[in-house]
């Protein structure tokens, strides 16, 4: 397995665990649900910057003609929905922020409409969620495989002849 899988496959563990506890942000407390966040913010950065080069691509072949997609169009939109999704959940999340915000200084007036935003958001995000995790289950599985199963390595057995005679392998 190559060494970009491992950490791929690594830290979108890690960002899904992560999303998981920071959906409930009463048992954690609004500051660490808060910052979590944020840090989750970076790690689909990284995400997204890890798998560049197949966003490129796609773009390109979604915008030439004959060439397929095999499957990957759908993968692609829904990979943007979640992307402006995160940015409203973000966003609603900055605007009713009870923590991240006030330690910065600044103070913003309540509103229920981006709460409702936020709740709304977040929710359209498992759903989509869900969907990016079945779509790629076969790679998480053989990726998963490949991290924690290691192959025997084959020896393989030489046999010297001390008296000039052919020995068998």
């Amino acid at each position: 397995m190559s060494k970009t899988n491992r950490i791929k496959l690594l830290l979108d563990i890690t960002t899904f665990v992560a999303f998981l506890i920071a959906m409930d942000p009463r048992s954690l407390g609004i500051a660490i649900h808060e910052w979590l966040t944020i840090a989750l913010a970076g790690t689909i950065v990284v995400h997204l910057l890890l798998n560049w080069s197949w966003i490129v691509e796609v773009t390109k072949r979604l915008f030439t003609k004959g060439k397929g997609l095999n499957g990957s169009r759908v993968n692609y939109i829904l990979n943007w929905a979640m992307f402006i999704d995160g940015v409203l959940i973000m966003l609603s999340g900055f605007m009713i922020s009870q923590a991240v915000m006030p330690s910065l200084g600044i103070t913003l007036p309540e509103s229920f409409s981006w709460r409702g935003l936020h709740s709304l958001s977040t929710n359209l995000f498992m759903v989509g969620l869900g969907l990016h995790v079945a779509l790629h289950w076969n790679w998480i599985v053989s990726t998963t495989k490949h991290l924690f199963v290691r192959k025997p390595k084959q020896t393989t057995a030489i046999a010297i002849s001390l008296d000039g005679k052919d020995l068998q392998a």
